[in-house]
Order: C-alpha cells, then sequence, then structure tokens
C-alpha cells in the first residue's frame, strides 16, 4: 500500500488546531488568574484617574487658591503676614504643612525668601532647599538665597558655593550678580585671591553686565593692598 504525504496545507491547519488546543488548555487553567490579573489592573487605574481628578487636582485648586492672597503680602513687603497668614487666609507655612507637595513648587521659594526676610535663615535654608523648579532664573535665584543666608551665618565658604552654584545654573547676566555676592563673600572670608578670581571673570564673561560697570572698584581695591 502506497504511503500518504500530507500536504503543506494539511501540515500547517494541524499545526494550527495544535495550538489552538494548547491555548485552550492554557486558559481552561490559568483562565481566572488573568482575568483577575486584568480586573485588578483596571481597578488601580481607575482609582488612580478618580484619586487625581476628585483628590488630587481640587487639592493643587486649593493650595493656589491660598496661595493668592500670601504672594500679595510677599509682593507687598509683609513676609510675616505671609508666612503666618490671618484669621481668613492662611500663610505659607500653614499652606505647606496643609497640603506637603500638592502646593504649587513656588511656595518654597516664597517661604524660604520670606525667612530669609525675617532673620530665620536656617529655616529658609531648609525651605529653599526643597525648591526643585525647573526654571533655570528661580533656581539660580534659590541658590543665591541659600548663599546669603549662609553669609548672615557667617559660613562663608558653604556661602560661596551657592552663590557659584546659582551663577553656573542660570549662565546668564543674572550671574554676573551671583559671581560679585561670591567675591564679596570670599573677601569677609579674608580669601581675596579667591574674590578677585570672580571679580576678574565678571570683567571678562560678563562685560556687559550691570556689575560690570563698577567691578573696577572691587579689583583695584584688592590689587592696590597688595
Amino acid at each position: 500500500m502506497a504511503k500518504v504525504t500530507k500536504t503543506e496545507e494539511e501540515v500547517r491547519q494541524q499545526n494550527m488546531a495544535e495550538a489552538v488546543s494548547k491555548t485552550e488548555e492554557f486558559f481552561k487553567k490559568y483562565g481566572n488568574i488573568i482575568y483577575g490579573c486584568i480586573i485588578a489592573v483596571l481597578l488601580i487605574a481607575l482609582a488612580i484617574l478618580a484619586y487625581n481628578r476628585f483628590i488630587l487636582q481640587p487639592k493643587k485648586q486649593q493650595a493656589m487658591d491660598q496661595m493668592a492672597r500670601a504672594e500679595r503680602w510677599f509682593d507687598a513687603g509683609e513676609y510675616e503676614l505671609a508666612l503666618s497668614g490671618d484669621n481668613n487666609d492662611l500663610g505659607l507655612e500653614d499652606i505647606i504643612a496643609q497640603y506637603g507637595s500638592k502646593a504649587p513648587e513656588a511656595v518654597y521659594m516664597y517661604a524660604g525668601v520670606a525667612k530669609l526676610h525675617t532673620g530665620a535663615y536656617e529655616e529658609a535654608i531648609s525651605y529653599l532647599k526643597k525648591y526643585n523648579g525647573t526654571d533655570p532664573v528661580m533656581l539660580a535665584r534659590a541658590q543665591a538665597c541659600i548663599g546669603d543666608c549662609y553669609v548672615e551665618l557667617k559660613d562663608y565658604a558653604t556661602a560661596i558655593d551657592y552663590f557659584t552654584k546659582a551663577a553656573k545654573t542660570t549662565d546668564n547676566a543674572f550671574a554676573a550678580a551671583y559671581l560679585l555676592k561670591a567675591g564679596i563673600a570670599a573677601e569677609a572670608a579674608g580669601n581675596k585671591e579667591q574674590a578677585l578670581s570672580f571679580y576678574k571673570e565678571i570683567k571678562s564673561q560678563w562685560a556687559a553686565a550691570p556689575e560690570a560697570m563698577e567691578i573696577d572698584k572691587y579689583i583695584n581695591r584688592i590689587e592696590i593692598a597688595e
């Protein structure tokens, strides 16, 4: 009797049937687990969406609304009110305590600068270090304000580190102002050579900056004294 040879189509159909059979067996065995996982993922996704829409976003909006009054106090130079608030509106510190990460990032900047103006330098540093804004100009300002705090605390070396960091962060005409602060801090620390290097950097790299107009006065003061 002649041997019957399967055609390629028959082989393909047989392989497909076997694959379908194995798939059916797999789903019979693990189907409940798979469906359970899918439902769990969907429930988690829905919970996240609900949290964002009904809790997180409203909290953020509330924090922004509360910030409006505190910002007006801050702009008016009423730093104690900006920090503590009054009987009707929350201050910056209460906003941070009540809303935490839901508050706008700028709240740490405002609180830090307000603390700097009220002489609470350690607290100012703590707030300013928590500011993580992406705007390089604002971030540089926060770093420079930290430097100002360390100057007031007579920690000139750390102050210089923050002023130079601010100059590198902004990398524009504002850098000259921060380098000038670094130079003054270096002079206060008795490091005239370091101060001179900052002043000369302003003169060579930022000649168009307002600080460069009188930088020769700082340079000559050191060079004449030497």
